[in-house]
């Protein structure tokens, strides 16, 4: 219980955040939705129009689906949390700005330390990258899970695409559908708790000693 009453109050802290210009023109902080003690986390790339009106993320279109493929699974929006990696609107709901994910990415690093999820599954490219610490994107690494540290501690994390390209390509959405479906396997396997530091103990060179010759 302590970390949901940390997260919640993590929430209210920031609702007022003005660490980059995307606050000016936003309507709210879209924090994220969902279980604070999921152990599946979406992480998505930014608020559109709607979510900047209602304060909840992927309610659009993309949000449909998304509810779709978690029904797939046997999951709902309840059984997940859900979060983006800006909190605020992209004017035009254009693509976010370097210094934009870099002032925001510590709420996100935050809110990962407190829910403490099992699999992390990132969607999309801003989302993957930004996770994985890699340039590597979606199209090459969609549907390949990689153990990693986040929030302290071990993750699987999964990298899928956003379920807006879907709207775009029909196509993608068997793509999506395989992808989810592994997901219930992922979260039954067990992660390597991450090794604990190893601490050396000076040694101290012994004095030199004159050997004799006989």
């Amino acid at each position: 219980m302590a970390a949901v009453t940390e997260l919640h109050a993590y929430r209210d802290a920031i609702a007022d955040c003005t660490r980059c210009a995307l606050a000016a023109g936003r309507t709210q902080v879209v924090f994220g939705s969902g279980d604070p003690g999921a152990d599946l986390m979406f992480v998505g790339e930014a608020p559109g129009f709607h979510e900047d009106k209602q304060g909840v993320p992927f309610v659009g279109a993309a949000g449909k689906l998304l509810d779709q493929l978690l029904a797939g699974i046997g999951l709902s929006r309840s059984d997940v949390f859900v979060a983006n990696v800006l909190k605020c609107r992209p004017p035009g709901n254009r693509d976010p700005m370097p210094d934009e994910i870099e002032a925001c990415e510590g709420h996100l690093w935050k809110q990962i330390e407190l829910i403490q999820p099992r699999v992390v599954a990132t969607l999309g490219n801003f989302a993957t990258k930004l996770l994985s610490g890699r340039p590597t994107g979606i199209t090459r690494v969609h549907g390949q899970e990689q153990e990693t540290t986040l929030g302290g501690r071990r993750v699987l994390l999964y990298p899928i695409y956003h379920p807006a390209a879907a709207l775009y390509t029909p196509r993608m959405l068997d793509v999506l559908k395989s992808d989810f479906a592994r997901i219930p396997e992922l979260l039954g396997r067990e992660v390597a708790p991450q090794p604990e530091p190893v601490f050396l103990t000076p040694v101290t060179a012994e004095p030199a000693v004159q050997l004799g010759l006989f």
